[in-house]
């Protein structure tokens, strides 16, 4: 196999670059980097100034001029396939998975990644994901589906993600779905840090009783959701870990109050159990951050799955797989 220097990467609705920090995590240099959300595309820009960032629909973005890029990647929008949805799929006009599969077959990429939320994994949506293996092999790649769990990849949520791979044929049989790595980390330990920064005297205990995995962080639509923590289920689920999942916190916990206290996630907190590094910046107002952080493919998953695609291109990616940062409390 040839062994390529540098990979390059076409991402489509790129967000506030959770998978884009992935990708790059795993070798892969953006070409560029596409966003429809004016707050999200500022946030990408914030972070890497030097990356070529497009704000805007990736119905009206022509492939052709990036013909035989390495990798076009991707998390379409997952509102038409959720479970918090009325899952239209097709139906719904948020579905743009017909133009990822346009893009591919005007670039021409040696290797496509798009992910989505669990629901697309669903019996209801067998017909539609039979029509996208289609499409796509009659482009000249083999694909398929896996699902994914972030928390298998040094996450401290549950967040389960649709990850559809295709290559073309002479690649995909060096592909290997990444393995998980280790134990999760519980959200106690990687938030206490953050929770203890004010000298609230209630952060340790705090920290000791959320002593597993976070459920899955809710990041809503701009016509759905707002700055709070998901559906009924959802906060009850935050509740048992001592967080009150109404509502998100402008900052954390003060002295002034009781060790009993239960605590509000901040945005600061939300971005850390998504895997966004400590020194990723955010632009917007707070229900907008809040939004651009729920709706993330957590980098180390990305990070996993570049590398396994990276791996197959013929490049070999050797760093660990990125874990969130974990502080622990005084026992």
């Amino acid at each position: 196999m040839t062994q390529k220097e540098e990979l390059r990467v076409l991402e489509l609705c790129a967000g506030a670059g959770g998978q884009s920090s992935g990708l790059e995590q795993a070798g892969f240099q953006h070409e560029l980097a596409i966003e429809i959300d004016k707050d999200a595309a500022a946030t990408l820009r914030l972070n890497r100034p030097a990356w070529n960032v497009l704000e805007g629909d990736i119905r009206e973005f022509d492939g052709r001029p990036y013909r035989g890029i390495d990798l076009v990647a991707g998390g379409v929008p997952c509102p038409p396939f959720s479970v918090a949805g009325k899952q239209l799929g097709a139906d719904d006009e948020r579905d743009l998975f017909p133009e990822a599969l346009r893009i591919v077959r005007e670039a021409q990429p040696s290797a496509v990644m798009l992910e989505n939320v669990k629901g697309l994994a669903t019996a209801r949506f067998a017909t539609y994901r039979a029509s996208i293996l289609e499409q796509l092999e009659e482009a000249g790649y083999h694909a398929e589906w896996q699902l994914l769990y972030s928390s298998e990849y040094g996450v401290p949520q549950l967040r389960p993600r649709f990850i559809l791979v295709a290559m073309k044929r002479s690649h995909f049989r060096s592909f290997n779905w990444p393995q998980p790595v280790g134990t999760p980390p519980s959200v106690g330990p990687v938030l206490f840090d953050l929770m203890a920064a004010r000298g609230w005297e209630g952060a340790e205990r705090w920290a000791r009783g959320a002593n597993s995995i976070a459920p899955t962080l809710v990041g809503g639509s701009k016509k759905h959701g707002g700055a709070d923590l998901g559906p009924t289920r959802a906060k009850e689920a935050w509740l048992k870990l001592g967080v009150d999942g109404k509502g998100i916190a402008d900052e954390a916990p003060g002295p002034e109050l009781p060790k009993e206290h239960i605590p509000r996630l901040t945005n600061q907190m939300a971005a850390r159990i998504q895997g966004f590094a400590p020194d990723w910046l955010f632009s917007g107002r707070k229900t907008s951050v809040y939004r651009q952080i729920g709706n993330a493919f957590p980098a180390p998953t990305a990070k996993a799955v570049g590398v396994s695609i990276a791996r197959a291109l013929g490049v070999e990616q050797t760093s660990e797989i990125s874990r969130v940062p974990i502080l622990r409390a005084a026992s």
